[in-house]
């Protein structure tokens, strides 16, 4: 315990402080008052009354300070007991930038009002009001940039492709679109999901609003909750001291895509569902319930029955996300497609790799065409993107992509299992390979694809509804 002498001491130098910044306040300030509790004037010093319009300060004490300064907030200040850090105050034709705060006694209780000038002229503040404006200007910019990172890069337009599968799937976005439901979008890696989902905002009521997107699969199970949520302000070591908004909280008014759905682990997906029942999240480390309405699109690349099926995933938060079903054929169910798709992937990517647009020859398509794609545009995307950056020519032709998918020229060999073929079995698998080739060089042209195979219109059509080619039976 520290003794009786430093008390002593110590409470003799706070005092000699207090008297010194009294001093210096009132040498340094144009204007300087002290009011008590009922903020009458109990003190002022000498440079305050020469802008008040009178010359001894001893004329204002004891007068309620109203009478002296017409325009003074000291009254509020002794009542509320609430600082005024900073205030521009009229007092005839002169403005004075003040600061009022409260004047306490040894039990908290309040005694009067201290006021200070300042700045005699409001001008001096410019330095610091230029500054406080690029900083606003700064946090705008910073805003409209977040908001441009939220909004859709696609529209319908981008998802490319003329044949039935593709037209199918479109038309049952553009239904989506129209309304608020839950949307579920199902289909095998790279074919285009989140394309699909932002074309589906770019298209509804929602449009000005944000997409915000969540990959589920490539955030830790931890942090999925917070990610959603949020995060109170300390809610845990470490956590931000102003917390942080969940994504939930961020789409509000617009969509949130929920990618990959079905890698959600079961406690999340109860949490999930309560959501989209009550619409009202619960950030971590709060008590305290936000509405939200926001726009449901998930998409997986699972068969969400059977994992429902499997007891893997919850069968009523299926239900729930299951209002509206689009199922995104993979690219070999649609190799009438694959001309279109290649040539606008060249382009874009010769764009955005700062070279010259390049064609794909016929020959280069249709040995594009021979490939299985089990990673489907994505795929697609990386081999031409490696074509072009191997080769100088204008045209990519069958040698650019030869190196990156090699063995194409061959005929499909016997399907794993297959112990032996029928010769209707081995005409269906040619007719089906001249086909699909000959589609691809026409780049998608039935009629031209059918006058390279010597045979008419009509009868290619036959052949393509009885082979099953552009669909999942092949």
């Amino acid at each position: 315990m520290p003794s009786d002498s430093f008390a002593a001491e110590a409470h003799r130098i706070r005092q000699r402080v207090m008297d010194t910044l009294l001093s210096a306040f009132s040498a340094l300030s144009e204007g300087l008052l002290i009011v008590d509790r009922d903020a009458r004037i109990v003190w002022m010093n000498e440079q305050y009354p020469r802008h008040l319009g009178f010359s001894d300060p001893a004329e204002a004490i004891g007068k309620p300070v109203e009478e002296v300064i017409p325009n003074s907030q000291m009254r509020s200040v002794v009542t509320s007991g609430r600082p005024i850090m900073l205030d521009i105050m009229e007092f005839g034709s002169e403005s004075f930038v003040v600061m009022r705060l409260p004047v306490r006694d040894e039990t908290g209780e309040i005694i009067g009002g201290f006021g200070v000038v300042v700045f005699d002229d409001p001008r001096q503040l410019a330095p610091i009001m230029s500054r406080f404006q690029n900083l606003r200007h700064e946090l705008a910019d910073t805003r409209r940039k977040l908001d441009e990172a939220r909004r859709t890069k696609y529209t319908f337009a981008s998802f490319v492709g003329a044949s039935p599968a593709c037209l199918k799937v479109k038309d049952q976005a553009r239904r989506a679109a129209r309304s608020s439901s839950p949307v579920l979008i199902i289909g095998e890696t790279g074919t285009g999901k989140e394309l699909l989902a932002q074309a589906i905002h770019s298209a509804s009521p929602r449009a000005a609003s944000p997409f915000v997107a969540v990959n589920i699969a490539a955030i830790p199970e931890t942090l999925l909750e917070s990610e959603f949520f949020g995060v109170a302000p300390g809610a845990y070591t470490g956590a931000d001291r102003k917390g942080r908004s969940g994504k939930f909280e961020l789409a509000h008014g617009g969509t949130l895509f929920l990618d990959e759905i079905g890698d959600m682990s079961p406690a999340l997906q109860a949490k999930l569902l309560r959501v989209l029942q009550e619409k009202e999240i619960e950030a971590v480390g709060s008590n305290r319930l936000i509405s939200v309405d926001v726009r449901i699109i998930a998409a997986t690349s699972r068969k969400l029955q059977e994992e429902v099926e499997a007891g893997r995933f919850r069968a009523d938060l299926f239900y729930r996300l299951n209002v509206m079903t689009l199922d995104v054929p993979p690219l070999r169910a649609r190799l009438d497609d694959l001309p279109i798709i290649a040539e606008s992937l060249a382009d874009s990517i010769a764009r955005r790799l700062g070279e010259p647009p390049r064609s794909m020859a016929p020959g280069a398509l249709a040995y594009l065409a021979r490939h299985s794609w089990p990673g489907n545009v994505r795929e697609l995307s990386n081999v031409i993107e490696r074509a072009l950056l191997m080769s100088d020519a204008d045209t990519l032709e069958q040698d650019d992509f030869a190196p990156i998918l090699p063995g194409l020229e061959a005929k499909p060999r016997t399907p794993p299992g297959a112990r032996s073929r029928t010769l209707e079995t081995v005409q269906q698998d040619a007719e089906r390979e001249a086909i699909v080739a000959a589609i691809a060089a026409a780049s998608g042209n039935k009629a031209q694809a059918a006058r390279k195979l010597g045979i008419s219109r009509a009868s290619l059509y036959e052949k393509i509804g009885a082979l099953g080619i552009g669909s999942d039976k092949h």
